[in-house]
């Protein structure tokens, strides 16, 4: 931690109303919506200059996302994944044959594949919520590749919902005034793999998100994983806005923002942080804030590990 931040361990805050709960649970899936229903407005406004045109579908999204608070709706939706898209993917089609010639337009063959990728990583927060739903409390063992390319997968998502506006590179002696350099450091007494609750890439995915978010291209975010002997530590810093010292302990609480950030778009639900805290909570564990204006923020948890892990294998790429 650098010497001039200020840090604050965040501990004791009240359980949260099941939807408000269900919600945290359910973020990843909302940030996949959010971009969803981008995608689809996009589409909207370069065939008819009309960001409702795909009425239907984005109704399926704002009734899924709002569905989010209930968590057994949430989850019969998150399982009946396949038929939402296809009610989607068919008015998709449909609208297009209503605009002979447009299925080429560079313009809508690259909505087309954005609008692919998004709901590949929708398919896969569905199935990590129904999974997380079946084992709560699971452990898994993970090859730390395979966490790595998930990271990279999540920062190759971030960047082409930019539009351009901005890249990631992972070379600093390559990085543009307009290029985020990355670095990520995994590492485990175990070898290549690490036993842990598969909910913490999760966590480190959203606090990557909040990272890019605040921090102005150009700058710097690192990610780090250690497997210890006693416990597990993560840890994401960037050279971003930074938090006010008075806002420190109020960013945690459901739905909050600190105080310097209003000018910022933002199409997730301010839940990072948050669900950052209730998952360490979950498995006994400790997070910490460290801060300063205009020059970044580093969030730190750590969780001590399973005496005797029973870990369910995952399988190798």
């Amino acid at each position: 931690m650098r010497a001039d931040f200020i840090e604050v361990e965040i501990a004791d805050l009240p359980p949260l109303p099941p939807g408000e709960a269900a919600l945290l649970d359910m973020h990843s899936v909302l940030n996949a919506l959010n971009v969803l229903q981008g995608e689809l407005a996009i589409i909207g406004l370069s065939l008819a200059q009309n960001a409702d045109l795909l009425r239907e579908s984005l109704t399926v999204c704002r009734t899924l996302a709002n569905g989010l608070s209930n968590r057994e709706k949430a989850l019969r939706d998150a399982a009946e994944l396949p038929s939402h898209r296809a009610r989607v993917m068919a008015e998709i089609l449909h609208t297009l044959a209503a605009h002979p010639g447009r299925q080429d337009d560079p313009e809508i063959i690259e909505s087309l594949a954005n609008l692919e990728s998004v709901f590949a990583i929708l398919t896969i927060r569905a199935h990590e919520v129904l999974s997380r739903a079946r084992h709560p409390e699971n452990w898994e063992t993970l090859r730390i590749d395979n966490i790595r390319h998930s990271m990279f997968e999540a920062f190759a998502a971030i960047e082409k919902n930019s539009k351009g506006r901005y890249h990631i590179i992972y070379n600093l002696a390559r990085q543009e005034p307009t290029d985020y350099y990355v670095r990520l450091d995994f590492d485990s007494i175990d070898g290549d793999t690490v036993c842990m609750p598969p909910v913490l890439q999760e966590v480190m995915r959203d606090l990557i998100a909040n990272a890019r978010k605040y921090t102005a291209p150009g700058g710097i975010i690192a990610a780090g994983l250690y497997a210890g002997a006693y416990e597990i530590r993560l840890a994401v810093c960037d050279t971003g806005r930074g938090i006010p010292e008075k806002d420190l302990r109020e960013v945690v609480k459901f739905g909050r923002r600190g105080s310097n950030v209003g000018d910022v778009r933002t199409m997730g639900g301010g839940f990072g942080l948050t669900k950052a805290y209730y998952v360490t909570k979950q498995f006994h564990g400790r997070m910490w804030i460290a801060s300063r204006v205009d020059v970044g923020t580093r969030i730190s948890l750590a969780i001590p590990r399973l005496a005797t892990p029973q870990p369910t294998k995952e399988p190798s790429r």
